[in-house]
């Protein structure tokens, strides 16, 4: 139970200080506030974190997803190759531009899409495939690019979850057509709410900066159909003071995950392994838990330690697409994708804990014991 004088400690915790209001304020007060400057330094500070890339600064990671589908050419006719554990958005920016999601099985131990499971879910109508970097650990990489190149398909990087992880060197969103992330407040950036887009390709990063621009680059000079999924200098100039930090934050995440994984013992809990080459980030703490896990979340919360789970339902078991493959009496066999979403708990592992609350977590967890 809590103590008295100790407060529950969240599972995330955005910052927002001083730094951020003063570069909103400047924003605010210079009157140019859409698609300026702040946008542009912002794309160049972001493209230093993906080995130099083309960087499109958006709305939304969401916006980020759809705009590249779009910008690749993916549409009706076409399939995408998804995992169901992932957030909603990986999916839905696939059904956002007409396209059909099949879904494939993930690896227990990265909880990324599984190299096999890939390779057997391509079709002839298969047009890519969305590898998620989910909780921050990067999707097997080196085993997905080959089979992408055999098959002549693109590949899309969900990194919402992973600024600066990176696989045997290279950054996430350096490895296929394109890479998307998320400046959502809880993610290990954010500019209160945004979304990029990074790319080798100069025309693809032409086509998505007129895609997020009612299609134009000069203004009334509409060159194709586009739409207004454009960042704010505002968001921007939150992101830039952000992306001056992230490194700093990062190092104290993988710090309090390095922490967390010598002490936690309770035999009912695993803890996220990292997979040889990995630079995990940590988004998440992500840990798997035998027996009750609801009893398990009880537990913790009475101690005082925050803690969620990400995802209780996979995405094939949501209404949107369970119900229309149930009517095409289409099946998904997802075991460790059904296995990871009974399993799973995220304890927090953000830069603002402090060695009390971090021994905290620990006695709480170890508390568990080997039965639940």
């Amino acid at each position: 139970m809590t103590s008295i004088n100790e407060q529950p400690i969240p599972a995330a915790r955005p910052v927002i200080g001083e730094d951020e209001i003063e570069a909103a304020v400047r924003v605010l007060r210079s009157g140019r506030v859409v698609q300026g400057p702040e946008v542009a330094a912002f794309e160049e500070g972001f493209s230093r974190l993906v080995d130099g890339r083309h960087c499109v600064a958006v709305n939304s990671g969401t916006s980020a997803l759809q705009l590249l589908l779009l910008a690749l050419g993916i549409g009706p006719g076409d399939e995408v190759i998804v995992p169901s554990f992932s957030f909603a958005a990986s999916a839905n920016a696939v059904r956002l531009v007409g396209a059909d999601v099949v879904f494939a099985d993930i690896e227990p131990g990265s909880f990324g899409l599984d190299p096999a499971a890939v390779e057997a879910a391509i079709t002839p109508r298969t047009a890519a495939i969305m590898p998620v970097h989910l909780y921050g650990h990067p999707a097997a990489m080196d085993k997905i690019m080959p089979i992408a190149q055999k098959h002549g398909l693109a590949v899309v990087e969900d990194a919402c979850q992973a600024h600066t992880a990176a696989l045997n060197g290279t950054p996430v969103g350096a490895f296929g057509a394109g890479g998307t992330f998320s400046f959502y407040p809880t993610k290990n950036m954010h500019s209160l709410e945004g979304g990029m887009v990074s790319t080798g390709d100069a025309e693809l990063a032409r086509t998505l900066r007129l895609l997020r621009n009612q299609g134009m680059e000069q203004r009334y000079a509409n060159e194709i159909v586009g739409a207004n999924m454009r960042m704010t200098d505002v968001n921007a100039a939150v992101g830039r003071v952000q992306l001056a930090k992230v490194e700093g934050w990062t190092e104290q995440r993988r710090a309090n995950a390095a922490y967390l994984d010598a002490h936690i013992t309770a035999p009912s809990v695993t803890t996220p392994p990292v997979a040889e080459g990995a630079r995990h980030i940590y988004h998440q703490y992500t840990v798997r838990v035998r027996g009750d896990r609801d009893a398990a979340m009880a537990k913790l919360t009475e101690a005082g330690v925050g803690n969620a789970v990400y995802y209780p339902t996979p995405i094939h078991r949501l209404k949107p697409y369970w119900e229309p493959d149930q009517k095409a009496g289409r099946t998904w066999e997802l075991p460790e994708t059904e296995k990871a979403a009974a399993e799973v708990v995220s304890l927090p592992v953000h830069p603002s804990l402090s060695r009390n609350d971090l021994e905290r977590i620990v006695t709480a967890v170890n508390a568990l014991g080997e039965n639940l």
